[in-house]
């Protein structure tokens, strides 16, 4: 079926692929590069800027990054770490300002403090005692506490206004913060593909992936949407960068590294206001405590968004089921997906995980109005014809095999890939797109170990600090995040 070899196809128009891509063109300009999309455009399901609460995740108040230990002991790494994969994610996208590939950042990243706001004395001591441990980070420099209701009115008035006297609340802030619209910035890096040669084919399914046991190369079979008409291409490289649809495809695959795995999809939805008057009272991304048995993704959450230069208030996510693995998938998704092989863990992750089960029940029964009280608990001056709801996009957790449970719910990402690197996908959720690029620097290292010693160099052009830990070096990391503050427009 093969009519055509090239280097490296990538199935898939999110930000993934087109981070991978982007990095494989500056890297290897020589290499052909296939990007087949299924849609009429890219950036129209997880990446898509209303899909998703477009948060640069830095673990900067997103405080499932640093839970409270059975004895109350906190400790930073993860939070860290999170913060850490950001920075580098900065530092690519300031190289390609810089070299004129995203010639206007602030349509894509725009500066948006990020708050952290609780209630209760139990909360209020926890977030105290997180404060005082993350502000010896270097990359945590600047953050704030403040239990003081003036203070932090001063901060986000609405968090505040009309609220009961006497409430023990506190928040953190921290200006470093940003709103990113993964939209855009995926947009910009596929037209920039495209002016290097590459080739983006929208409205063509994927329908096979078959692997060539003379070369190793794979024979990718193709139909397209409008006409059905089916074809073949064949890769010697193929990356699945196709959101909670990953998963079928590397099923097709036939690879053994995906056995075990199954995928539950969580659906969501956000509160959205776009007046002026109410949008213009609050500029942060503030983050509260996640419901018990609720997933790491459902932290509620009152957001500035900036779209198209347009901002915008989100609140939620409100959680709940569907069986899609994506937006615009299909019914059929989730059981098409269950295999001998990975149905074992599957029924484990559902024995182990009745909490979640009935919070996300709880959550698809939910009334209009219960959903607006959950925001009263944020903005106690919320009114309802100012709010209306929006509904974003799958994500599809991992469920894979474990040796002492059976099996294991991840939230996160994890990249699956073949024994000899010639295949290799993307499974998971947040806080993906915001780490897309240390994740792909990862899957390059894996999958082309051959190449990935003569990339180095050029790496640590576009990542300064690759190979290396910011927050152990309190000037390194001042000197990167003002650096990369300056390049991408993030300066007050």
């Amino acid at each position: 079926m093969s009519t055509k070899s090239v280097d490296v196809v990538l199935i898939g128009g999110g930000i993934m692929s087109a981070t991978l891509g982007t990095m494989i063109k500056r890297l290897q300009p020589d290499w052909s590069i296939v990007i087949f999309e299924q849609l009429s455009a890219v950036a129209q399901e997880s990446s898509n800027p209303w899909n998703n609460a477009g948060t640069g995740h830095a673990a900067l108040a997103e405080l499932n990054y640093m839970p409270e230990a059975p004895d109350g002991s906190l400790e930073t790494s993860r939070a860290v770490k999170i913060n850490e994969q950001f920075q580098v994610s900065r530092q690519f996208w300031a190289s390609l300002v810089a070299d004129g590939v995203l010639p206007h950042p602030e349509t894509f990243i725009n500066p948006t403090p990020h708050m952290t706001f609780v209630r209760g004395a139990d909360n209020v001591d926890y977030l105290r005692r997180r404060y005082e441990l993350l502000r010896d980070e270097p990359l945590f420099k600047g953050i704030e506490f403040s239990d003081d209701p003036k203070v932090i009115y001063g901060w986000a008035p609405l968090l505040v206004r009309d609220r009961q006297k006497g409430e023990k609340i506190a928040a953190t802030r921290i200006d470093s913060g940003t709103d990113v619209d993964f939209g855009a910035l995926t947009q910009q890096l596929f037209d920039y593909l495209v002016s290097q040669g590459a080739d983006l084919r929208l409205e063509t399914q994927v329908t096979n992936l078959k692997k060539v046991k003379k070369d190793g190369s794979w024979d990718i079979s193709l139909r397209e949407r409008v006409g059905t008409t089916p074809y073949g291409m064949n890769a010697r490289f193929v990356f699945v960068g196709a959101g909670g649809h990953a998963l079928p495809l590397l099923q097709k695959s036939g690879i053994p590294e995906i056995k075990g795995f199954g995928g539950f999809p969580i659906s969501g939805q956000f509160f959205r206001t776009d007046n002026p008057e109410v949008v213009a009272q609050h500029q942060a991304k503030v983050y509260g405590k996640a419901a018990v048995g609720a997933p790491p993704m459902s932290v509620p959450h009152l957001d500035t968004r900036v779209v198209d230069g347009q901002s915008s208030l989100l609140f939620g996510p409100y959680a709940g089921f569907s069986p899609k693995f994506l937006k615009q998938g299909s019914w059929l998704d989730l059981p098409a997906s269950i295999r001998l092989h990975n149905l074992g863990p599957m029924l484990a992750v559902a024995r182990d995980n009745f909490d979640l089960m009935k919070y996300l029940v709880g959550e698809l029964l939910a009334s209009k109005k219960k959903k607006l009280d959950a925001l009263r608990e944020f903005m106690p001056t919320a009114r309802a014809e100012d709010w209306y709801l929006i509904t974003a996009g799958q994500r599809v957790q991992v469920m894979k095999k474990d040796s002492k449970r059976g099996g294991v719910l991840q939230f996160g990402t994890e990249i699956v890939t073949s024994a000899d690197g010639s295949i290799a996908g993307l499974l998971g959720a947040s806080p993906g797109a915001s780490t897309a690029v240390p994740i792909m620097v990862d899957l390059l290292k894996r999958c082309f170990p051959e190449q990935y010693g003569r990339w180095e160099k050029t790496l640590k052009k576009m990542i300064p600090s690759f190979g290396a830990s910011l927050n152990s070096d309190p000037r390194a990391a001042d000197k990167t995040l003002s650096a990369t503050a300056k390049a991408l427009v993030l300066t007050r």
